[in-house]
């Protein structure tokens, strides 16, 4: 009985809403000088059609499937394991490789479709390839100088399998960056690279000086801070990418049947631009410690 008298009272609200905003846009377009109290009485006429809208909506697909109750929030720490062929796999594993398997697809058709009609003037797809590989190599090596194609192509690789492991979130799937073992993994690589190039560039023996400068005192304290790298990238990251989860968990948790529009519009940001930030944030700090330790 409430859910037939929301939806009915939901009703005039949304024609009343429309109408009274269709009048503040028609006054506002006769005035010379729209004022701003007409402004903010048509986004309020706006807000009100757009609640409406809301109730409208949740109520109906509560009346057609039924009412959705409330669930606790469940959440484990370490992500679900699942038997594949006798071998049980984390699901971290599992959708790493689906993660890898999209990107090699996708490179694979750019490969037999875009990059084997490269032109000399560029246009399309081409172009918009040409601008990504130049935008990150560029930002690699104003950040981390002397370093040449290869991290480049390692900072585009990675920053692409970060974007597409979160990506799967907005399927409902746990994404593997919201896994310890996962961040801590990406931060290794990480740290090898840093003493790679830093040992490439000053040879082993400049790479331990470079460690004891500007004295020896240090040195233990600039190796305990060396190998928490890796940590605190690993464990920042995760944090970030579990936060943003959960939030999207305990929405629905608290919205229940009420779950329409909300959580889509809350995953825009969560799904979609925070783990962009993210990954931009990851290779910014990995190209400035690889930096450091090549200077």
């Amino acid at each position: 009985m409430i859910n037939l008298i929301l939806l009915g009272c939901s009703i005039p609200v949304i024609i009343g809403g429309y109408l009274w905003r269709r009048a503040v846009g028609a006054r506002i377009r006769a005035a010379d000088t729209p004022q701003k109290k007409d402004r903010r009485t048509g986004y309020l006429a706006a807000a009100v059609t757009v609640v409406g809208c809301y109730v409208f909506l949740t109520q109906l697909i509560t009346l057609i499937f039924g009412r959705t109750e409330s669930q606790g929030l469940e959440f484990s720490l370490w992500p679900p394991r699942v038997d594949v062929f006798g071998v049980s796999l984390s699901v971290t594993i599992i959708y790493t490789w689906a993660a890898m398997a999209l990107l090699i697809i996708a490179a694979l058709l750019l490969r037999l479709t875009v990059v084997r009609r490269f032109k000399d003037i560029p246009g399309g797809a081409q172009n918009v390839l040409e601008t990504i590989v130049e935008t990150v190599g560029n930002y690699t090596g104003a950040r981390a100088h002397g370093t040449g194609e290869i991290l480049c192509s390692y900072i585009l690789s990675i920053a692409a399998l970060m974007i597409a492991s979160a990506s799967l979130e907005l399927f409902r799937l746990r994404p593997p960056t919201a896994d310890i073992t996962m961040t801590f993994s990406l931060a290794l690589m990480t740290f090898v690279l840093i003493n790679v190039y830093g040992i490439k560039r000053k040879g082993a023996l400049g790479r331990i000086k470079s460690l004891a400068s500007p004295t020896p005192v240090v040195f233990i304290f600039r190796v305990i801070s060396e190998i928490a790298i890796p940590v605190s990238m690993a464990c920042r990251l995760f944090g970030n990418m579990l936060g943003g989860m959960i939030v999207i968990d305990l929405l629905y948790m608290a919205l229940g049947s009420n779950a329409v529009g909300i959580p889509s519009v809350a995953g825009l940001y969560f799904n979609v631009f925070h783990p962009i930030m993210q990954t931009f944030i990851f290779v910014t700090l990995t190209l400035t410690f690889i930096n450091e330790a090549i200077e």
